[in-house]
């Protein structure tokens, strides 16, 4: 009876480990995009307008976020940006680079 209950605690014990390991990761693309989205705008104080990739990394996930960087009147000229934001297996901000800047108005070449 003492060992059934101690390879039931073992049992449970690594089921619980194995759900908390879960919970804490990233579960997909759509995550990965509000995560990197609230991250971004949190350390550079601009607005997230949209994403416009997300993919698998080694290790986590690559997100590019477009930023409204300098709102113009009209909106057309308004300044936006796109950064590219790493993320860790967790969903934690590692690091983040602009790659581009651009008008709204702009057409991609």
């Amino acid at each position: 009876m003492p060992e059934q209950r101690e390879r039931h605690t073992r049992t449970a014990t690594k089921s619980a480990a194995a759900s908390k390991r879960s919970a804490s990761r990233t579960k997909g693309p759509e995550e990965a995009a509000r995560r990197a989205c609230r991250g971004l705008s949190r350390l550079i104080g601009h607005r997230a307008e949209g994403v416009s990739a997300v993919r698998r990394a080694e290790e986590g996930w690559r997100v590019h976020v477009d930023v409204l960087e300098v709102p113009r009147i009209p909106d057309t000229t308004s300044l936006l940006a796109t950064y590219e934001v790493e993320l860790d297996g967790k969903g934690e901000l590692t690091q983040y680079r602009r790659i581009r800047r651009y008008r709204r108005g702009a057409s991609d070449d």
